[in-house]
């Protein structure tokens, strides 16, 4: 990705990249900002297990899962054949990771609690050749390809690549079978799966009319659908099945002491539709809704909390 700075006589100057000189440098970057980058919660760094050394060990506490991040500052190497080493690793061997979780972070998570099905890799690089694109280019593959630049001015760029294709990968490699049998990339389509045809057409207006805001984006998930800004989730929409579920995070403790961080978003909400739900580690505004009475109203509030 190009980065362009607007001079004061209006024209366009180049902000140069610089190369990183170590894989560990991307990889000190991001474990300094797994929560900033990707809304994961870091773990362990150089994690081995089963004769593997895993580059970082994170957890998704939106859906109880757990993700590795490795780092690759060069094109040459499988990342689909390593990725599904990993993901094979992980699924032999939960116990391992749920002991190093509750080890390092302090708590009694059991096995059961984990969401096996929403395991992911993540692979960062500078760059990626097209043969590693076009590799992961499946629609139920479970990983994700990140390019990392580093500019000038301590300027960072994150990209995600995003796939693009509608062709599943089970079938096609035996030896992977497995691991997709057990771990699951979503869609629309099967989050949607059980809600009525309002509810579906509910969302369809929503996410039209916020197709047009500023960097958005939508990721499906086992059970809702979150709307990014950028790669920072803002708002999150659950389908039930006779109603749409809309959460937005006013503040998040992962210790589970949500009153001892500061409030991150505020909804200015004259009509109070919505409520705030205060829980241990979360303090969440809700909303359902079962037709599109106020829908213009709720995608003001949404707007809030999508520019914040």
């Amino acid at each position: 990705m190009d980065l362009y700075r607007l001079s004061k006589n209006k024209k366009l100057e180049l902000i140069e990249s610089s190369k990183f000189d170590l894989e560990k440098d991307i990889q000190s970057l991001i474990e300094e900002h797994t929560q900033e980058l990707f809304n994961l919660q870091f773990v362990k760094s150089e994690f081995s297990v089963n004769g593997y050394r895993l580059d970082t060990l994170c957890f998704n506490q939106e859906t109880n899962s757990f993700v590795i991040i490795e780092y690759k500052n060069t094109q040459s190497y499988s990342v689909v054949d390593q990725g599904f080493t990993y993901l094979s690793t992980m699924l032999n061997n939960k116990s391992d990771f749920v002991l190093e979780y509750n080890e390092v972070i302090g708590t009694n998570l059991k096995r059961d609690q984990i969401d096996w099905s929403q395991s992911r890799v993540i692979f960062v690089s500078p760059s990626f050749s097209q043969f590693q694109r076009d590799s992961v280019n499946f629609k139920d593959i479970p990983f994700e390809l990140w390019e990392v630049k580093k500019y000038s001015d301590d300027l960072i760029g994150l990209k995600q690549i995003t796939n693009t294709s509608r062709q599943s990968m089970k079938g096609l490699e035996k030896s992977k079978d497995k691991v997709l049998s057990e771990v699951e990339v979503f869609d629309e389509d099967s989050v949607f799966q059980k809600s009525s045809k309002s509810v579906q057409d509910i969302y369809e207006e929503l996410k039209e009319k916020m197709s047009s805001w500023n960097d958005v984006s939508f990721n499906s998930k086992k059970n809702y659908v979150s709307v990014l800004r950028g790669n920072k989730v803002k708002i999150y929409l659950n389908p039930q099945k006779n109603q749409l579920k809309i959460d937005m995070i006013r503040r998040t403790d992962f210790k589970g002491n949500v009153q001892s961080v500061p409030i991150k978003f505020t909804l200015d909400d004259p009509k109070n539709l919505f409520k705030l739900n205060v829980r241990d580690h979360q303090e969440i505004y809700t909303l359902n809704i079962d037709n599109n009475k106020d829908l213009d109203y709720i995608l003001l509030m949404m707007k809030q909390k999508f520019d914040s």
